[in-house]
């Protein structure tokens, strides 16, 4: 046993000693069940668990029919966590939000650390009120839960059953129980502390992993964000990124439910997001009540860290983490670990960034050498092809072969215009082409042509440039990009066809637009990867839309489905 155990559990053996002195005939015969209770109360290292069965054990022994556990960070600090015996569910939510520790009877026993015991608490001046909902109480009873001069927290008991208020038979029984708590809240504490850092590494390292397999830079940010909100135990994991127009946008979040804030931007004039660009880290206790918050997207969370994602000087975006309304606050170490998690992930983002701009630059090389090779062979051949059938048509007397020769050299005329517009696609570069969304589907569908080896064919129905909506136009872009990038890795197509339409409507009636990628390759594996699938129903959901895949036309293959409301 380490040294510092054995000074605390001797420190406890001669506490619990001396609280036993002077109990009654009536509670010494209760000694056995006090002892079994303590050895229950350590029994576990589990840190909520222990906490919930010492109030239960402190409500046994003191015959009280509510018992509740104010956990402190730090002496003086404001309450971390509240456990509760003998409230329910339901009276627990009308009640809301759980003290804080600053005010009351509760405040009072934080900072003044001594016992209080009294037989109408409504009576006494420190009272502060209950909140709406609460139950009625009178007698109340509590003990600071301290080792070696530490204090963890504060244990209460209220409504004595039976009649008369709490005595010191009952102040005797729950000094004892507050002082083997201590113990087993320190232990517990520690076991929860190196495995929270355990888990930390471990969603740091699955993060890394994702961001650097080279896969859809989507799904690596919702990784992050999915294991944000996991670790922390959060009602959501939100990755934001800087806007071209100025402020953050919402490019990834985890959560329960499907979120229709993706895509939505913060502006630089919020005060929040003007601190995570400078690459400070920003805390909200109660975001609905905090004048910092211009916007009302938080106004259904609780305590809220946000994060700036940062690596050698630059902010690369910010992570935010926020748990439910009336969820307990972030404690100092679970802040720590966020921080040190959003710098894992900052360092991943910048190697992933470093990565996919090898990549791009290896593609715009392939461009450049697909563009000289059609340039200078394709439509050289195809230019002399043309002059041959022109003499062969001149010589011909046949006058249904001429007719024939010369449909044939007008579809090479054509097909020259279509190559020599697929090199100027090539050679133009993503910024100068115009903002417009065919325009943008054109140049997704060039890029895609060279790892897929041939020109996918395309179909725009509607005019998709005015009724398009820019929000559902770059969601429709990176839906796109998705079923495309799974269509070269995965499929083995020879043929490809995409096709917007913008004058789809969805099954309740309200105008849409349709995304279709079809293409003739070997279909989705029984047991294959559903990951890209997923994020393209996550980002249609966010939009109110809904995504789907089934087999292709009839030469099999796979078809991908994407549509949203106008």
């Amino acid at each position: 046993m380490p040294q510092q155990d054995r000074k605390d559990s001797s420190g406890a053996a001669q506490q619990t000693a001396g609280s036993l002195r002077g109990l009654s005939a009536e509670l010494t015969a209760r000694v056995p069940q006090l002892l079994e209770a303590t050895r229950s109360v350590g029994a576990g290292l589990e840190l909520h668990s222990t906490l919930e069965r010492i109030c239960e054990t402190a409500a046994e022994l003191a015959h009280a029919r509510y018992a509740a556990i104010g956990v402190v960070e730090k002496p003086g600090a404001s309450l971390c966590d509240f456990i509760t015996h003998g409230v329910s569910e339901e009276t627990a939510r009308a009640i809301g939000r759980p003290p804080d520790g600053h005010t009351g009877l509760l405040g009072a026993l934080i900072q003044e650390g001594v016992s209080i015991r009294l037989e109408d608490l409504e009576a006494d001046p420190r009272f502060a009120g209950f909140p709406a909902g609460h139950p009625s109480m009178r007698t109340f009873l509590g003990v600071p839960i301290r080792v070696q001069g530490r204090i963890f927290g504060n244990l209460y008991v209220t409504e004595k059953q039976g009649d008369g208020a709490f005595g010191d038979d009952e102040l005797h029984i729950l000094r004892v129980l507050a002082t083997e708590a201590g113990i087993a809240i320190g232990h517990a504490r520690t076991y929860e502390a190196a495995r929270q850092r355990e888990q930390w590494i471990e969603g740091s390292v699955a993060v890394t992993t994702a961001l650097l397999s080279g896969g859809d830079a989507d799904e690596a940010l919702a990784v992050v964000a999915e294991q944000a909100r996991r670790l922390a135990g959060a009602a959501a994991g939100i990755v934001l990124l800087p806007a071209a127009e100025g402020g953050l946008e919402i490019v990834a979040v985890a959560g329960d439910k499907p979120s229709a804030s993706l895509g939505v931007i913060i502006p630089p004039e919020s005060p929040v997001v003007a601190a995570l660009l400078r690459g400070e880290e920003v805390y909200l206790e109660d975001p609905a009540a905090d004048p910092r918050m211009i916007t009302r997207l938080a106004d259904q969370f609780g305590p809220h860290v946000l994060l700036p994602l940062r690596s050698g000087g630059r902010v690369l975006g910010a992570l935010s983490i926020p748990r439910g309304r009336g969820g307990r606050p972030f404690t100092r170490a679970e802040r720590l670990l966020a921080t040190h998690f959003a710098a894992q992930a900052a360092l991943a983002l910048k190697l992933a960034e470093a990565q996919r701009d090898r990549e791009r630059l290896a593609v715009y090389e392939d461009r450049d050498r697909i563009a000289r090779d059609l340039h200078d062979l394709v439509i050289q051949r195809l230019f002399a092809a043309g002059i041959m059938l022109e003499g062969a048509q001149r010589r011909s007397p046949v006058l249904a072969v001429q007719a024939g020769i010369g449909r044939a050299v007008d579809e090479l005329d054509v097909t020259i215009q279509e190559i020599r517009t697929a090199i100027f696609a090539l050679q133009q570069e993503p910024e100068e082409a115009p903002a417009g969304l065919r325009t943008r589907v054109l140049r997704e569908i060039n890029m895609a042509a060279v790892p897929l080896g041939f020109m996918p064919s395309h179909r725009f129905l509607g005019p998709v440039d005015s009724l398009v909506g820019e929000l559902q136009g770059k969601n429709l872009i990176a839906a796109l990009r998705e079923a495309l990038s799974n269509t070269f890795r995965h499929a083995r197509a020879s043929r490809v066809e995409v096709r917007v339409d913008a004058t789809a409507a969805l099954p309740d009636g309200r105008d849409a637009v349709r995304l279709t990628v079809t293409d003739d390759g070997v279909g989705i594996p029984e047991n294959g990867r559903r990951s890209g699938l997923r994020n393209l129903a996550r980002r249609a959901e966010s939009l109110g839309g809904e995504s789907w895949f089934g087999p292709g036309e009839a030469d099999g293959g796979t078809t991908v489905t994407w549509q949203v409301p106008l």
